[in-house]
């Protein structure tokens, strides 16, 4: 991704879809898009095999069913790191993320345990990666305003050893942030503007903090959690962040998904750190690189950037100079959307106008 601004983005790539194309065209398109971080969920050794050599900064997962059993055996935390980090050749690990959205849970008990024997493991080895977990906003008891923000009583305890953790190693929280599902859940309160940094968006105010968008404000909220944690010096990764672009009616449009994270990457690249945290970059991993029909029906399968079949759900424009072609690696424009947001956008729509790929 460009590097003209304060922060990073990064997309994630799941897996839970029957039709989805090769890794290799997969790893060959996110670095056509200038993409230089990417998120996978699990070490499928397909995946790993792909991203070797790619030069991407990679944030792999442990599978949240096995979190129990890492936690409760140092050896088998070992083994997971010599058979799947270790083993995995000229991949350049940014960070180890022990689950997905496991607190609170049942097995939010685990997940300390098991982030301090894969650190342990890492260390013996001598590889020098993060390792953290990543958690959505319910780990919070109250999220508004961002300044009296604090973790969810019933799971305190658990939350100030985890980043405490974290903030002993200099290791980031990694967090789901996503302005739709509270957007969705009350649109009287939370105009649309305000959701998906639309510029007519009036600025919310807390004490002198003046707020412009609903995703800085879930993302301060959070820094004051970690404050009152005593965890000031740990920095936050939002792991996810999108907006579906079907499932919900006029919610969730093409034009909503598009708005929403075309103006997020203009927030991160060009933007400065949060109303709270001004001088801290923001780093975001945008949910998902594909539609996935194994999950859910509704949102849930809507969330990409990409059909399987490698045409675009909807364009952004996130290329540069120096960046590849995407159709190089069989993408397709979509067709649902015209807008161009910069001179190689319109030199591109140009060039596919001129000679138009074949769609299936």
């Amino acid at each position: 991704m460009r590097q003209l601004g304060a922060g990073e983005i990064g997309i994630d790539y799941g897996l839970l879809g029957d039709n989805l194309p090769p890794p290799e065209k997969v790893i060959c398109l996110i670095k056509a898009m200038n993409f230089k971080k990417v998120r996978i969920y699990d070490p499928n050794l397909n995946v790993l095999s792909a991203l070797g050599g790619s030069g991407l900064q990679v944030m792999v997962g442990v599978r949240n069913e096995d979190i129990q059993a890492i936690a409760l055996s140092p050896g088998l935390a070992t083994r997971w790191v010599k058979d799947l980090i270790q083993n995995a050749h000229d991949v350049e690990f940014s960070c180890i993320s022990v689950g997905n959205e496991i607190i609170p849970g049942d097995l939010a008990t685990f997940v300390l345990p098991a982030m301090q024997n894969i650190d342990l493991a890492l260390k013996s080895a001598n590889l020098k990666v993060p390792v953290s977990t990543v958690v959505s906003m319910a780990v919070l008891g109250t999220s508004y305003p961002p300044s009296s923000a604090s973790f969810e009583s019933s799971i305190s305890s658990s939350m100030v050893d985890i980043v405490n953790f974290l903030s002993t190693n200099g290791y980031p929280f990694l967090v789901n942030v996503y302005p739709y599902f509270a957007y969705a859940s009350d649109p009287v309160n939370i105009p649309l503007d305000y959701a998906i940094f639309g510029s007519n968006s009036s600025a919310v105010m807390d004490g002198t903090l003046s707020y412009q968008n609903l995703f800085d404000a879930m993302v301060d909220s959070v820094y004051y959690a970690l404050d009152r944690a005593s965890a000031q010096n740990v920095k936050i990764i939002v792991a996810e962040t999108g907006w579906p672009s079907a499932g919900n009616g006029d919610k969730t449009t093409i034009t909503n998904a598009m708005t929403y994270n075309q103006n997020l990457l203009k927030r991160v690249l060009f933007g400065k750190g949060t109303p709270k945290m001004p001088g801290v970059e923001v780093e975001a991993y945008i949910f998902a690189m594909f539609n996935e029909d194994l999950k859910p029906e509704g949102v849930e399968q809507n969330w990409g950037l990409f059909y399987p079949n490698l045409t675009e759900v909807y364009h952004l424009d996130l290329f540069d100079e120096n960046a590849e072609n995407p159709r190089a690696c069989g993408a397709r424009r979509s067709s649902s959307t015209k807008l161009s947001y910069s001179f190689l956008t319109m030199l591109m729509c140009i060039v596919v106008a001129a000679f138009p790929s074949t769609r299936s």
